[in-house]
């Protein structure tokens, strides 16, 4: 008898260093997944974001996509939202999306962002004086200059798909 309780205590303490070598080896598993790089975890948001990009609603945004750039696409999808094109002085043409209540102000913020979007993908300019700018150009609908950055677009009855022209002030002499 006193055998069987020898033969019976080293088949326990295999069976309690089981759970054990488990933890353990879930454990090292953990850790190799803390040990990603920055990198490594961008590259895996940016496969998840292509994912994403693959919707049909969200298919016409450009690969390198940002949060706000899906943000306002399914804005615009719900009707929250509505594009103004933005013609520039050498005819492009430029799609900005904007709340449906943006005042004349966001709608130059909403071009400053897609201005310095569009430079980072293509490696242009890296900065933009905008106080110079707003103070050299403005944005005119139907004739009429957008000058009051607080009043709302829909008060100058511009509407989605509308088409606002960026031209350059003339000197007052």
């Amino acid at each position: 008898m006193a055998d069987e309780i020898k033969n019976e205590s080293p088949s326990v303490s295999i069976k309690e260093e089981e759970p054990a070598a488990i933890y353990n080896e879930e454990k090292a598993a953990e850790e190799e997944e803390e040990e990603l790089s920055h990198a490594d975890i961008l590259d895996i948001f940016q496969e998840g974001l292509a994912m994403i990009v693959q919707d049909p609603l969200l298919c016409d945004l450009p690969i390198q996509v940002t949060l706000e750039e899906i943000n306002s696409q399914v804005a615009l999808e719900y009707g929250q939202a509505m594009t103004v094109k933005v013609k520039k002085g050498d005819n492009e043409i430029m799609p900005v999306v904007v709340i449906q209540n943006a005042s004349v102000l966001d709608l130059k913020k909403a071009i400053q962002r897609y201005i310095q979007l569009k430079q980072q993908r293509e490696g242009g300019t890296q900065f933009i004086s905008w106080k110079y700018i707003w103070r050299t150009y403005h944005l005119t609908f139907n004739g009429e200059k957008l000058t009051d950055d607080k009043m709302k677009l829909k008060d100058y009855a511009i509407r989605n798909r509308d088409e606002v022209t960026f031209i350059k002030k003339l000197r007052k002499k």
